[in-house]
């Protein structure tokens, strides 16, 4: 019966078209044009190289992409257990027409020039968009970025700020940042003067939240420009900062963005806890890892002192989660964002979601979002997610709570889409 059940439910929320609110696509070559796109993805290749295939052989300068294919078809036996192969897999069944229960070595050939055909019919981004039932896209575009040359109203901007908050001691974002805002910075009423053109032009241009991926160690605090006006000044003289002085910078950028979102009346996304290159020797974009000593409490002066702007939160473990979900539990402006990263397993889902689901108000949970770089991606990602969730729906409300099925599967609609369309006003 509860098996029955999740899967009417789970067909009920398939059907859904989605908004996803966080993504990396590239909105000039949004859909993938060989195979390589697909398992050039950071999951597969950190997986293959966790699991004996040299860095050198996944990232050689000049490798072709069928040769990179073929070079992590060998290792992908090792990984068939995964849930990431799984995506995989789904993305080869419903895209391709791959019928075979495994990539090997006597069939991805075949596979990878299926997929190379259909991936050049002119209108495959938006096979991909319709099979895959999305709406709209948001991006994670660089804060210099000029927005143009893309449907704004499909592919939604969103001002990632790390840059402007943790490398303007770059003398090269600090260039981008005058050019991009044309404003002469040098002190910080300038500086801050350069951040509002940001936000005026992204703005101007549909986008619907800023956001930001912050390590385990910061903590945001108010920083007046008067107080920050003579480091900054020496920074654009081109001193080097102290690390208290880089931090104190950092604080007021940072602070600064927070009262832009207010005044735009812009989400800010807070991503929370990565640590940076903990794998030095990792292959690109698997370096990064999670830190358990991070805490939200380094965040209450912030979330008291912004009580407009809503700040959808996303954590990178169980322990951070039941820590998020009392803070939205408490905060109105705090919101559940997603499962991020190294959360984003089945296993891991269902223990989040269903403390989610039952301790945080239902408007208040973003339920998922793909964080892919490639549209193929939203298939499989959300695949996963809405049978986790039409799972937690029957077994935790339909049949122990004695909801109604029509209950539990509206439900599950207001975390897949319709919260994201208030939340960010889209």
């Amino acid at each position: 019966m509860s098996e029955q059940l999740s899967k009417r439910i789970f067909a009920e929320l398939e059907s859904l078209v989605l908004i996803d609110p966080h993504t990396h696509i590239n909105p000039h070559s949004a859909a993938s044009t060989t195979l390589a796109d697909i398992m050039g993805y950071h999951y597969y290749t950190e997986l293959a190289h966790s699991a004996g295939l040299a860095k050198e052989l996944i990232e050689e300068p000049g490798i072709g992409p069928k040769e990179k294919v073929g070079r992590l078809v060998t290792q992908l036996g090792d990984l068939d257990n995964t849930i990431q192969v799984s995506w995989l897999l789904d993305i080869c069944s419903e895209f391709f027409g791959f019928q075979d229960e495994a990539i090997t070595a006597s069939n991805w050939e075949k596979l990878y020039d299926t997929a190379a055909e259909k991936m050049a019919q002119p209108d495959w981004e938006q096979q991909v968009l319709k099979q895959s039932g999305l709406e709209k896209v948001f991006l994670t575009n660089d804060f210099d970025d000029p927005l143009e040359g893309f449907d704004t109203k499909l592919y939604i901007p969103c001002l990632r700020t790390d840059d402007l908050v943790f490398h303007l001691a770059k003398s090269e974002t600090r260039e981008r940042l005058a050019k991009a805002a044309q404003v002469d910075i040098g002190c910080a009423s300038t500086l801050k003067e350069a951040i509002g053109k940001l936000f005026a032009h992204f703005t101007s241009r549909g986008a619907r939240a800023c956001a930001i991926s912050l390590p385990p160690d910061f903590s945001p605090a108010p920083v007046s420009a008067n107080e920050v006006d003579s480091v900054v000044r020496s920074l654009y003289a081109g001193n080097e900062l102290s690390c208290g002085e880089a931090r104190t910078v950092s604080q007021f950028v940072f602070w600064t963005l927070a009262e832009f979102c207010a005044e735009h009346q812009l989400p800010f996304d807070l991503m929370i806890g990565v640590n940076r290159r903990v794998y030095e020797a990792g292959v690109y974009q698997g370096q990064d890892l999670y830190d358990k000593r991070t805490s939200l409490i380094q965040y209450k002066e912030l979330f008291n002192a912004f009580p407009n702007v809503t700040f959808p939160v996303s954590v990178l473990t169980s322990t951070s989660n039941q820590e998020l979900v009392s803070y939205s539990w408490i905060f109105p402006n705090v919101v559940i964002n997603g499962h991020w990263w190294y959360s984003n397993t089945p296993a891991f889902i269902t223990f989040d979601c269903k403390s989610r689901l039952e301790a945080v108000p239902k408007t208040k949970q973003i339920g998922y979002y793909s964080d892919m770089y490639k549209l193929e991606f939203a298939l499989p990602k959300f695949r996963m997610y809405r049978r986790v969730l039409a799972s937690v729906l029957a077994s935790d409300f339909v049949i122990s709570r004695n909801w109604s099925e029509q209950r539990a599967i509206e439900l599950g609609k207001l975390v897949l889409r319709g919260n994201v369309e208030t939340i960010f006003g889209c």
